[in-house]
């Protein structure tokens, strides 16, 4: 699969590391395969060079002096400015806690140290990919409303801690980050199929919410994404819909992937590392993990399974 990474202008890219030898060897590597790039030897310092510079993405390690890597997410999070920037975590430890505890702050990816110049290349190249597709996605729905989106008599609406922002000053934060991805770009081409009902309940005040996922899970999207599609910060929409449905954010977008999972794996003969791709998921065993858990079994049985019933079922149709 070739993902284009470059457009007009080059990419920004912000490396946070402590480490001068590593920081320095990932700068000129992604220097020489064409990026802008500027570094950062701690936490605070890369929180201010991201605020200033508004990079296109983030590399951050996470166990740094003072300020760790935990910290630095959190803060970026917490501005709308920086808030919607893709943030891959560099890590020497892989435990299931450290992953969990990185993609609840917000984090899009992490890579475990060392990682090779093509491992990070391809983690940048799939975290711009999905948002220059995001950011079409906004363009579209700005278009599809703009007098309601930029009317005078704006609501405020909570991005972050509690901080409060017009809409039209989160429009225009995210209008920026638009314009320079849109022009010239077409719609983005998805082969995933969708199955015939939908999983989400009927409750209005969250239809956006559900669109978002509905359009874009298929894309590796996070709860970070979903909240910033949506106007909200990552606790208080994570809140919102768990109160209205018992279920959190992150719930839904694996409900909705696991769906589409089951339509795949009983509809077309593609192998589970092409299904587990085709809806958003990097690492197979990942995908392979999070269905075994919700079905009880692993994907490839449970299509053996269940191709077997289909098969049963239409010839029973057919003897009627």
């Amino acid at each position: 699969m070739v993902i284009k990474i470059m457009h007009e202008s080059p990419k920004k890219i912000l490396v946070i590391e402590d480490d001068n030898v590593t920081r320095n060897l990932y700068l000129m590597g992604l220097e020489a395969k064409g990026f802008d790039t500027i570094g950062a030897d701690n936490g605070l310092a890369g929180i201010q060079q991201a605020q200033e510079y508004i990079p296109d993405l983030v590399i951050c390690d996470i166990t740094m002096p003072d300020m760790d890597g935990y910290s630095v997410l959190n803060t970026l999070r917490q501005d709308p400015v920086t808030a919607i920037i893709p943030f891959i975590f560099l890590t020497g430890s892989s435990t299931k806690a450290d992953v969990r505890k990185a993609m609840e702050l917000g984090a899009d990816d992490y890579l475990t140290k060392p990682s090779t110049l093509d491992e990070l290349l391809r983690a940048i190249a799939i975290r711009l990919q999905k948002q220059a597709t995001l950011q079409y996605w906004w363009a579209m729905k700005l278009e599809k409303a703009p007098q309601s989106v930029f009317a005078e008599n704006t609501t405020a609406i909570a991005v972050g801690g509690g901080v409060g922002v017009s809409d039209s000053e989160a429009v225009a934060t995210l209008g920026a980050s638009v314009s320079r991805e849109v022009s010239g770009r077409e719609a983005p081409d998805t082969e995933i199929m969708i199955p015939p009902k939908s999983i989400f309940p009927y409750i209005p005040q969250l239809k956006e919410v559900f669109d978002f996922i509905e359009a874009n899970y298929h894309l590796g999207i996070t709860l970070c994404d979903v909240a910033v599609a949506v106007g909200y910060s990552p606790a208080y929409l994570t809140n919102r819909v768990a109160k209205q449905t018992g279920e959190t954010v992150n719930c839904w977008i694996v409900k909705r992937r696991m769906a589409g999972a089951r339509f795949l794996l009983q509809n077309n003969d593609q192998t589970v590392e092409k299904i587990a791709k085709a809806l958003g998921y990097q690492d197979v065993s990942h995908f392979s993990r999070q269905f075994r858990q919700h079905h009880g079994l692993p994907p490839q049985a449970w299509r053996k399974e269940h191709q077997l019933v289909s098969q049963k079922q239409v010839k029973l149709w057919q003897n009627c």
